[in-house]
């Protein structure tokens, strides 16, 4: 389960933000995952596709802020992520990074 939202972009495709614990061992760092894709069950369904199963969108509490939508759109894959308590000035990493942290644990 996965806070967040989504919003519809004007040529149909969505973002879908998630805010998901982080990668194992502790797994306290929460990291924001963005997505964009055609509808929200192809988002999702990207995600499920890497190894994250138990991932759902309930609801629309936290959708994308603008820059988010602007970040996601500006990346090749559609598909990025950093960790949730920014610290100032991170970048957003491509989801590679996330599982290749997640495999190393």
């Amino acid at each position: 389960m996965a806070a967040g939202g989504f919003c519809k972009l004007p040529n149909g495709t969505v973002v879908v933000a998630l805010t998901l614990p982080g990668p194992p061992p502790d797994g306290t760092e929460k990291v924001r995952v963005l997505v964009h894709a055609v509808n929200r069950a192809r988002a999702l369904t990207r995600l499920r596709n890497l190894g994250l199963r138990a991932v759902y969108l309930r609801g629309n509490a936290r959708p994308p802020t603008p820059d988010e939508v602007t970040a996601v759109l500006h990346h090749p894959d559609g598909l990025i992520w950093r960790t949730e308590a920014t610290v100032t000035g991170e970048l957003w990493h491509p989801i590679r990074a996330l599982l290749g942290r997640r495999a190393a644990a």
